[in-house]
């Protein structure tokens, strides 16, 4: 079972900048298309990022198009997410799983490739 560590989420300001690194300790890392996930409260699981397994195709949600930017070291078993203009409806706990689908309500109980999900990183926009 592949551990998943995420990290580098805070308190930002509105228009501020955050950058999501996740540690994924899988021998097959570099086989899986990779994702970005967030769960805000109250709302269902959302699927915000993409990244194909050699990084050569991304896909965004079509909030975050234009200010987030997905990218995988698979050298170190990295995703990162570069998080720019943040806005408040950005709040949420951000999760990094390999791509899958469909997606349960409540991101951690989707059963994933890795057979596990990190604890998340929470990231909280507000002014």
């Amino acid at each position: 079972q592949a551990q998943l560590a995420e990290s580098g989420g805070g308190l930002a300001q509105p228009g501020e900048s955050l950058r999501l690194s996740c540690t994924v300790s899988a021998s097959l890392f570099r086989s899986y298309g990779m994702a970005w996930y967030r769960q805000a409260p109250g709302k269902k699981c959302e699927s915000v990022a993409t990244i194909s397994t050699t990084a050569g195709s991304t896909s965004y949600t079509e909030s975050v198009k234009g200010r987030f930017t997905i990218s995988r070291d698979n050298s170190r078993n990295m995703v990162y997410l570069q998080m720019n203009s943040l806005k408040p409806e950005d709040t949420a706990v951000y999760y990094c799983n390999a791509q899958m689908a469909p997606l349960q309500a409540v991101c951690t109980m989707t059963p994933g490739r890795f057979g596990s999900w990190g604890q998340g990183t929470q990231v909280q926009v507000s002014s």
